[in-house]
């Protein structure tokens, strides 16, 4: 197909499609003449795996390059790819090393060894969560650190929940291609639908609006 077909299949901008051939998100098209270019399928489906981690996902370019690089690396087990993928995928927070931050570290690190999580050093997570609960000593709302447990529970059956969803697919590729988008779009799913029950239980006992 020409780049107009595969821009209207995949409702990205033709001008859009460009820009990521140049950014290397997109692998260049089969060229037919100096100026002209066939694709096939398989750039329709990464296109729209692109327009997944983007505009859904949130991700930047840079960040949706290297996930890419890490979903196709060739000779790299479905699990290391997915691990260096979620890392990819989490966006460094700036530190300010402060008593909060010490005290928010410590109790990231204490909270991790009482769950019995094994989660390594280096996971970016660690890091965020550390950086969500220094803004709460900051702001000396700590009360909301009792939830902690409650929250991690619940993120565990979520978590059960994706990896039982990835286990049933069979072709390893699409394994990976699962993971990792439902972990871009999975997280968008997830603070959506806490504000919907939040909502909903605001509105328990009162009369239904339409």
């Amino acid at each position: 197909m020409r780049i107009a077909e595969l821009s209207r299949r995949a409702d990205v901008p033709v001008p859009t499609i460009k820009y990521y051939l140049r950014e290397g998100l997109l692998p260049p098209g089969e060229r037919t003449s100096h100026n002209q270019a066939r694709y096939g399928e398989g750039h329709l489906h990464r296109l729209r795996v692109i327009k997944a981690l983007i505009g859904v996902g949130g991700l930047s370019v840079a960040a949706t390059r290297e996930v890419l690089g890490q979903m196709y690396a060739p000779g790299m087990s479905v699990i290391d790819a997915a691990g260096k993928a979620q890392f990819a995928m989490t966006t460094p927070r700036p530190v300010i090393e402060d008593e909060a931050w010490a005290a928010a570290t410590e109790h990231t690190e204490a909270l991790i060894e009482e769950l019995g999580w094994r989660v390594r050093p280096a996971n970016p997570a660690r890091r965020t969560l550390a950086s969500a609960l220094a803004t709460l000593y900051r702001l000396g709302q700590t009360g909301q650190l009792a939830l902690l447990p409650e929250y991690a529970r619940a993120a565990r059956q979520v978590a059960e929940a994706d990896l039982g969803l990835i286990a049933r697919e069979t072709d390893p590729h699409t394994m990976l291609e699962t993971a990792v988008v439902w972990t871009a779009v999975g997280d968008l799913v997830l603070s959506a639908l806490r504000r919907l029950a939040q909502e909903d239980i605001a509105y328990e006992g009162r009369p239904a609006e339409h």
